[in-house]
């Protein structure tokens, strides 16, 4: 049967698959526009299979918050080459799924989500097939709090959200900065009681085994240690690191210099 440009088109449109791709589907549907989608699906989820077991470790990470700030996301849309993730339709994509992956509190409810007729998972293996790499969400985070505030790294490789107590005069400015010093520093946790249990031991271990190096005596390991574990938390917790535009100030004291506010949490996304 004959198969009319248009009828192409409104696939490529819908689907985003190449011009040969989308008029072999309808040929093989004999012109059925649902089945020519479920042909490119099982085309894509043939391509996801073969291509399972190869790294996405290139892609485009971005953050976006709501419109009263209360909310902001992050989505990390993964796939092998860094030539696809910087094509303009791939990134439109991915604004398209952190749009929608507002209005979804987990990574399971956003990927069941529908997105252009079919769920985002189905997207995902749908684009595979399109563009012939694995296509996967690589991180998900949401934060909510008084007021949000994001940060995306130039080139889309990093991704943070920051959440204020408040949403002092100043928030906007406030939260930015404090996203860019998460991009930067890489934080492990909030402050020290965000910390988990087995880094500190850790750290404890690894200090006082470099004090028995330096031949301290033993009965002065446990007090040095805890010094150490000090320098440790403030190099390594956001609200305690020294703020890269200031470093006569903490993170937390800058934050509660700009309007009262503080830092309750944080969330960080990178391509690996």
């Amino acid at each position: 049967m004959k198969i009319t440009a248009s009828e192409v088109n409104k696939l490529r449109q819908a689907t985003g698959a190449g011009m040969m791709d989308c008029k072999k589907a309808l040929v093989e549907a004999e012109g059925d526009f649902d089945k020519a989608v479920e042909n490119l699906r099982k085309k894509g989820q043939k391509v996801a299979a073969n291509r399972a077991d190869r790294e996405s470790s290139e892609g485009a990470v971005l953050a976006k918050v709501n419109a009263d700030n209360s909310a902001g996301v992050i989505v990390s849309l993964n796939c092998e080459t860094d030539f696809v993730a910087k094509n303009e339709s791939y990134l439109t994509l991915a604004s398209e799924l952190t749009d929608l992956a507002l209005e979804h509190n987990n990574l399971e409810s956003f990927l069941a989500a529908e997105y252009k007729g079919m769920t985002v998972a189905e997207k995902l293996t749908e684009q595979t097939g399109v563009i012939g790499e694995k296509i996967e969400i690589g991180g998900f985070e949401r934060l909510e709090a008084p007021y949000v505030g994001s940060y995306i790294h130039a080139g889309n490789k990093i991704a943070t959200l920051v959440g204020l107590s408040s949403a002092v005069a100043s928030a906007a400015e406030v939260s930015k900065n404090v996203a860019m010093q998460a991009a930067a520093m890489n934080p492990i946790a909030l402050n020290e009681e965000g910390v988990d249990a087995s880094i500190v031991e850790k750290e404890i271990e690894i200090a006082k085994e470099q004090l028995r190096q330096e031949g301290k005596p033993e009965a002065m390991l446990d007090n040095i240690a805890k010094g150490k574990l000090k320098r440790f938390f403030k190099d390594n917790t956001l609200v305690n690191q020294d703020f890269i535009k200031d470093n006569k100030v903490s993170v937390g004291d800058y934050v509660k210099a700009e309007g009262g506010a503080e830092v309750t949490a944080f969330a960080r996304v990178a391509l690996v």
